[in-house]
C-alpha cells in the first residue's frame, strides 16, 4: 500500500487531494474530471479515474451542486408503498432515475390532505433536491399542496393535471372497455367494487363505470367500496355471494377481485359460471389465478419511465414551455374469468 493509500484508509473517505498526488495531477484537474469537463485530455482522464476507482473517492456532491447548479437528485412522493400500484410505479421510477445518473429520496405522505404531503416535500426540498415526482397525493388540490413555484414538479394523479405537467393511465378508457365487455357479454347489469375514497383513480373509475352504463340505458346499482386489499374484496364478496341478482362485477384493482373470488368459491359460486370477474391493473399474479383473471392492463413502467423523462425535461427552463399531460393507453385482456350469464 503506497503512503497515499494508506492515509486515505486512515480517515473516512479519500480526498481530492489524495487522488491527485496519487494520479501525479492538481486538484483542479481531479475537480475537472468529476465535473465531466472536457477541457482534459483523454489520457489525463483515464490515470483520474483510476486513481478515484483505487482510492474509493466519491466526489462531494453538495460541493458539485454549488459548482454546476444541480444535486442530481429527485424527490420521489407517495401515498402508500403497500399498495402494489404505487409500488410498481415507484420501482420504475427509481430504476429510470438511476439510468439517468440520478439519486431518488423517496418519502411517503399517508395522507395528503391533511398537510403530510406539504409537510414530505418540505422535507425533500430541505435536503436538496432538483424537481419532485409525486405518484399518489391522494385527494389533495393545488391550494392543500403548498409546493414551492420554484421547483420542478410532475404528478401521476389526475386531480392536479390542471396544475402540474403528468402522466397518467387511460382510467376511463380501460373501464369502458371492461364494462362493455360485460354488456356485450349480456350481463343485465355490472356491480362494482371501487377502491378507498381518498383515492382519485378510484373516484374516477367509479364515476366512468356509472357513466358507462348509463350510456348503455343502465341504471347502475349501489356500488360497494373496498380499500384496494384482498380483503376487502373478500369481505364484500360475501354479500355478493348473497345476492343471486349479481351475475358481473368489475373491481377497482387485482387484488380485491382475488379477494372477491375466493369469497365466492368458498359460498359455491362458480367464476365466471355463476359471477363473472373483472379486475383493473393486470398485476402479474392475475395471469396464474385459477380461473386466470381478465382485467385491464395498465403499464406501470412506462408510466415511472415517463415521469422521469418528465421531470428531467423540466429541468431546463423554457419560457415557452406548456404543462404537459401524458395519457398512457389500458388494454383490457380477456381471460377465463368472464362469460355470458348463466341461462335460467
Amino acid at each position: 500500500m503506497t503512503e497515499v493509500q494508506r492515509r486515505a484508509s486512515r480517515k473516512t473517505g479519500p480526498s481530492i487531494l489524495d487522488v491527485a498526488r496519487f494520479a501525479g495531477v492538481s486538484a483542479q484537474t481531479v475537480s475537472r474530471v468529476s465535473t465531466g469537463s472536457a477541457a482534459v485530455r483523454p489520457e489525463t482522464r483515464d490515470r483520474v479515474l483510476v486513481a478515484m476507482e483505487k482510492l474509493g473517492y466519491a466526489p462531494n456532491r453538495a460541493a458539485r451542486a454549488l459548482r454546476n447548479g444541480s444535486f442530481r437528485t429527485i424527490g420521489v412522493i407517495t401515498q402508500r408503498l403497500e399498495r402494489t400500484g404505487e409500488t410498481l410505479t415507484a420501482a420504475a421510477v427509481m430504476e429510470a432515475l438511476e439510468a439517468a445518473d440520478y439519486t431518488a429520496n423517496l418519502i411517503q405522505a399517508h395522507n395528503p390532505s391533511s398537510g403530510d404531503l406539504r409537510r414530505a416535500a418540505k422535507r425533500l426540498i430541505d435536503q436538496s433536491v432538483d424537481g419532485l415526482i409525486v405518484i399518489r397525493a391522494g385527494l389533495a388540490t393545488l391550494d392543500t399542496l403548498g409546493l414551492p413555484q420554484d421547483i420542478p414538479v410532475v404528478v401521476s394523479d389526475s386531480l392536479l393535471v390542471t396544475s402540474y405537467p403528468s402522466v397518467i393511465p387511460d382510467q376511463v378508457s380501460g373501464t369502458r372497455d371492461a364494462v362493455n365487455h360485460l354488456l356485450e357479454l349480456g350481463h343485465k347489469t355490472v356491480h362494482h367494487i371501487s377502491g378507498s375514497s381518498d383515492s382519485h383513480p378510484s373516484i374516477a373509475r367509479s364515476a366512468a363505470w356509472r357513466r358507462t352504463l348509463e350510456e348503455a340505458g343502465v341504471q347502475a346499482p349501489d356500488q360497494w367500496e373496498g380499500d384496494w386489499t384482498p380483503q376487502s374484496g373478500y369481505l364484500i364478496g360475501r354479500e355478493v355471494a348473497e345476492n343471486p341478482e349479481v351475475t358481473a362485477v368489475f373491481c377497482a384493482n387485482d387484488e380485491m377481485a382475488f379477494g372477491l373470488m375466493r369469497a365466492l368459491h368458498e359460498q359455491g359460486k362458480r367464476v365466471p359460471e355463476d359471477v363473472s370477474v373483472v379486475g383493473f391493473d393486470n398485476i402479474a399474479l392475475s395471469e396464474f389465478s385459477a380461473p386466470p383473471l381478465t382485467t385491464v392492463s395498465q403499464d406501470f413502467a412506462e408510466i415511472g419511465r415517463r415521469l422521469v423523462e418528465l421531470v428531467l425535461d423540466w429541468l431546463d427552463p423554457d419560457p415557452n414551455r406548456t404543462r404537459t399531460q401524458i395519457v398512457i393507453p389500458t388494454k383490457l385482456l380477456v381471460r377465463g374469468t368472464t362469460a355470458p350469464p348463466r341461462a335460467d
